[in-house]
């Protein structure tokens, strides 16, 4: 299973996301699977069209992904993921 971590900015918006094994393909079905167990966070990473939101980035194996429209970066199970909410404002 890929091993998915957060940075703290997502916490304040889901107190109980903690790093985690998902048994996913590609980023896509990660974010899929995690809307099960943290309902709304796929709304919150996605647009409405389904890609990531500007605000958001998603490292596999330490590289950003390069799909931001349909997600269908691969993940393997030894992989990591890192998903970030980029901060702005001063």
């Amino acid at each position: 299973m890929a091993r998915v971590k957060f940075t703290s900015a997502l916490k304040r918006f889901f107190p109980t996301l903690t790093e985690m094994d998902i048994s996913a393909t590609t980023v896509k079905e990660t974010l899929q699977l995690l809307e099960i167990t943290h309902p709304g966070i796929l709304g919150y990473l996605t647009e409405e069209n389904g890609q990531l939101r500007k605000h958001v980035n998603i490292f596999v194996k330490g590289e950003l992904i390069r799909d931001r429209v349909t997600l269908n970066d691969a993940v393997t199970a030894k992989d990591e993921l890192i998903i970030f909410q980029a901060l702005s404002g001063g």
